[in-house]
């Protein structure tokens, strides 16, 4: 989930060929129904902690990764983990 523009994350998507849908969240609501927007941070403002939320085809979430601080991400050996278990949507 990203609270950019949704044609700076298409970009991003579409260099990066990504095979996964990306939720852009210009709004911030969703960030802060999961619980991961801040108002005030050390570094900025009006920003959610690095967080990872994969969700399977069924609409079940199947992991979780939130960062303590902006610099912390889940390697992409862990990404790759996690999306190699989560069943495709039909």
């Amino acid at each position: 989930m990203l609270g950019q523009r949704q044609s700076q994350v298409r970009r991003y998507v579409e260099d990066k060929g990504l095979p996964f849908f990306v939720l852009v969240d210009e709004t911030r609501e969703v960030m802060k129904r999961y619980g991961v927007w801040h108002r005030v941070g050390l570094d900025a403002w009006n920003i959610a902690r690095p967080a990872m939320f994969v969700i399977g085809g069924d609409g079940v979430i199947r992991a979780v990764f939130v960062g303590e601080t902006q610099a912390e991400f889940p390697s992409p050996v862990q990404i790759d983990e996690v999306l190699g278990t989560v069943p495709r949507a039909t």
